[in-house]
């Protein structure tokens, strides 16, 4: 048997910035509401021709060119996103044709904020069994497209941008030592995008009704979250087995610092060991974990031998965690995207 780790990392952040003030003047609230109560003070916006498949090639070739690997090199694409450019075919399926990764599988996986986590856990079953070499991983994210930019409860929370990273295969006891997926579907629809599908088709009617934006009942998601991060990092460590004060770093979903710092206290780690970029991207879905992680390696503050547990939480409900013992060089990637 063998082992997964990650040996290129890539992600693209798209270039505009709304702040705060920005969204003052869209909905009735503040800098102060926002900071206060979600940590946020700024989000990045897609361009109007951009799609999700389009911030996932950026990502990607950075990816690649990070682990020395090309296109032709690559075995399988999978794509978590809960924004496709369309229900099919794919965004993966568009993303290999763009790359001319001729030889490669490809599909997307939808689990909402933790799409890319359940990806990663997938990958990692298609290296550690044989059945593939090289398999990139991307999260990508146009939530702009499906925000209400007039309901203050979801406008303020979400922005765009897309991670990718490079699985291949390592000895075991290196790399990634433990996956944990779980679901509660009891909690639809506390996230969830009504029409668009075959339960609600579009129609003028769902157009009329805003039935094809974002919804949320923050409340309830903010008390699943506080409940879930702790046990899915807990699930990891112990899967892995390692104690928790082994742990370098986490690196959580970037959705609110409320949740952040509760999960902290809960697990009785101090704040410093877990990652935070929230304020400068707000919630970025499925591109929250490997962006955060791409920053957390080029800032130093993930080094060769440190173990790194990543944990997502998100709609369906879903949640998933990981622990890995990084193996990868910590070099300088070229782009600053």
């Amino acid at each position: 048997m063998r082992s997964s780790t990650i040996t290129g990392l890539g992600r693209y952040i798209p270039r505009r910035i709304m702040t705060n003030a920005e969204l003052e003047q869209l909905v009735d609230t503040s800098d102060e509401w926002i900071v206060s109560r979600t940590g946020i003070r700024e989000r990045r916006i897609a361009e109007p021709d951009q799609a999700s498949s389009d911030l996932a090639y950026e990502a990607s070739i950075e990816a690649l060119a990070d682990a020395g690997v090309s296109a032709e090199e690559i075995d399988l694409i999978i794509v978590g996103t809960a924004t496709p450019d369309m229900l099919f075919p794919a965004t993966a399926c568009i993303l290999q044709d763009r790359l001319g990764a001729k030889q490669a599988g490809a599909f997307d996986v939808s689990a909402a904020c933790t799409s890319w986590a359940y990806a990663a856990a997938v990958a990692h079953g298609y290296v550690s069994s044989g059945q593939a070499d090289t398999v990139l991983v991307v999260g990508t994210e146009t939530l702009s497209k499906i925000i209400n930019w007039k309901d203050r409860n979801t406008s303020v929370l979400f922005g765009d941008s897309a991670g990718a990273v490079v699985m291949k295969p390592c000895e075991p006891g290196k790399g990634f030592l433990s996956f944990h997926l779980g679901s509660d579907g009891s909690g639809g629809p506390f996230i969830a995008l009504p029409a668009g599908g075959s339960r609600l088709p579009a129609s003028y009617e769902t157009v009329e009704r805003e039935q094809h934006y974002l919804t949320m009942n923050g409340r309830e998601v903010y008390k699943f979250a506080v409940r879930c991060i702790p046990r899915a990092i807990e699930e990891a460590v112990k899967r892995a087995g390692i104690d928790i004060e082994d742990v370098d770093l986490f690196i959580p979903h970037q959705a609110n610092i409320r949740i952040i710092d509760a999960a902290a206290e809960r697990l009785r780690q101090p704040k410093e060991k877990f990652f935070v970029n929230v304020e400068r991207y707000g919630n970025t879905s499925a591109a929250s974990v490997p962006v955060a992680l791409y920053e957390a390696v080029r800032s130093g503050q993930v080094k060769e031998g440190d173990v790194v547990v990543m944990v997502a939480f998100g709609g369906g409900l879903t949640w998933a965690s990981s622990a890995i013992r990084w193996t990868m060089p910590t070099q300088n990637s070229t782009s600053a995207r």
